[in-house]
């Protein structure tokens, strides 16, 4: 950042020629930039590139050229250095120049060495998106830092869906809506994690695979830290020590393990998600993405599995037991319908007593009632009775008529 345009830009567009040139060095850059020490003792490197394979050096020196003219072309963009990056697809072209083309190169390495599958080759996506991945992941992190040495990498195109000027992020007021333009650059980077565990299944060799999967588990577990935390707004955040080497050592296994390390964080962004964030619905489409594309590759085992073997006994116990819970409801079920028996022929006693007893208030005559019952009064006339012969009249009588 010390270097001016008229030098630079030559500078990056020429450098793939530097490779070839024995004892080049340059020390035109601030005494605090980062990379000084290296192109200052830049003909160590030029020593030890000429020792490699031609093949390793062309695919080194091809990516170089794409890299520094990519460099020189934002960098000799007047609006790129006032406003930042403008559209999303400007800020993905950018991450492609810088790191991009890292993947791209490093893929072909792999390949020539014999230490990747070719078919990573028909896949420039996936190379790519391992680069972005770890691009996005750095730009969102060092966010503050970069305000500070003014620079802007956030697309204007998204944090001005959020704020009016960029550095209303880092103000306390807007404090809701930096989180949200965050979210936003967090769903990025993370719509790329899949296409990453997807790269590093085709990786052969194990030093190669921890190569490449080591910084791919510190990205994600980098995202998670950054997601929904307002303190990237105000320093440079970073996964502590103690993560970092249990990242290490679990990223240098197998890929199932990276693929839990992605799952694990996936989770916990998924957790951390704000259902009031407008990007609330397609962060978690992206979390479930990454959980169906490592459930593919390593599905989980069902129950039916898990009961085979030692668990066979556990099945008969469970059948054993239910047979005995069947025998008690069945006689749970048959105490149940005398207590529902004796429940009805009790209601109908109290309501008999109730109407009897409405009745007697009334005035009713049991008495006389029970009288006549003693004397037949409700039986059937028998022949010869005077009532029968009362009721013969009286027909005869009405026949008459």
């Amino acid at each position: 950042m010390t270097i001016a345009l008229e030098e630079k830009e030559p500078l990056l567009r020429n450098f793939h020629t530097v490779l070839e040139k024995d004892g080049w060095t340059y020390d035109g850059n601030g005494p605090n930039e980062k990379d000084r020490d290296l192109l200052v003792n830049f003909h160590w490197v030029v020593t030890e590139f000429k020792k490699i394979k031609p093949e390793y050096r062309k695919i080194i020196g091809d990516i170089t050229k794409q890299m520094g003219n990519g460099m020189a072309d934002y960098a000799n963009n007047a609006e790129h250095n006032i406003n930042g990056v403008n559209t999303v697809k400007d800020y993905e072209l950018y991450c492609h120049y810088v790191a991009g083309l890292v993947g791209d190169g490093l893929t072909r390495l792999f390949v020539e060495s014999k230490l990747a599958n070719a078919a990573l080759l028909q896949r420039p996506d996936l190379s790519e998106s391992m680069g972005l991945f770890l691009q996005e992941t750095n730009i969102i992190r060092d966010i503050r830092e970069d305000l500070d040495d003014r620079r802007r990498f956030w697309p204007k195109e998204v944090w001005s869906k959020y704020v009016d000027e960029f550095e209303d992020l880092f103000k306390p007021e807007y404090a809701e809506k930096a989180l949200q333009c965050s979210s936003e650059m967090v769903l990025l980077a993370l719509e790329r994690a899949d296409d990453c565990l997807f790269y590093l299944a085709g990786i052969k060799e194990q030093s190669v695979f921890n190569f490449a999967a080591i910084p791919q588990s510190m990205a994600i577990a980098t995202l998670e830290l950054c997601f929904q935390n307002p303190q990237i707004f105000q320093r440079n955040v970073k996964i502590s020590k103690g993560q970092a080497c249990a990242l290490m050592m679990e990223s240098t296994q197998n890929l199932q393990v990276v693929c839990e390390v992605f799952r694990r964080y996936a989770r916990k962004i998924h957790k951390k998600n704000n259902p009031k964030d407008p990007n609330f619905l397609r962060i978690s489409i992206a979390c479930g993405k990454i959980e169906k594309f490592i459930e593919g590759i390593f599905p989980s085992q069902g129950k039916t599995a898990q009961i085979s073997g030692a668990g066979a006994e556990r099945e008969k116990e469970l059948s054993s037991e239910e047979a005995a819970k069947k025998k008690a409801d069945a006689q749970e079920a048959k105490w149940d319908l005398v207590y529902i028996g004796g429940a009805v022929a009790a209601t109908l006693i109290v309501i008999t007593m109730l109407m009897l007893g409405l009745a007697w208030m009334a005035g009713a005559r049991f008495d006389i009632a029970f009288d006549q019952l003693k004397q037949g009064v409700f039986s059937k006339p028998a022949p010869g009775s005077d009532v029968a012969e009362e009721l013969l009249r009286k027909y005869d009588g009405h026949k008459e008529l």
